[in-house]
């Protein structure tokens, strides 16, 4: 019983969310501040997910097949390739690390 009350909070405070940000004044999203950390947001949020979904395994740091696969996706970023090429390589260094490793 007791998921099923967390899933009715958490679909009342997504709803909650929403409303809030329908409430908030068009004049405070026209801001430059607001704007630009509407746009960073996003990315920050998405660097944080990724970080600690390939460093943390419970409360421990782990360097495996994953990390290996960020930094060949992070040298294609840094090589300016298409974004499919970088998703590519990460794909193909992360399922290499991982045969080699067993």
């Amino acid at each position: 019983m007791n998921i099923w009350i967390a899933i009715a909070a958490t679909a009342v405070g997504c709803y909650a969310v929403k409303l809030i940000g329908l409430l908030v004044p068009a004049g405070v999203l026209e801001r430059p501040l607001v704007r630009r950390l509407a746009a960073l947001l996003p990315v920050a949020l998405l660097a944080a997910l990724t970080a600690q979904h390939t460093f943390a395994d419970g409360r421990a740091l782990v360097l495996d097949a994953k990390a290996a696969g960020l930094a060949a996706a992070a040298v294609a970023l840094v090589l300016r390739a298409p974004f499919l090429l970088v998703v590519a390589a990460a794909v193909v260094v992360t399922a290499g690390v991982r045969a080699m490793a067993g």
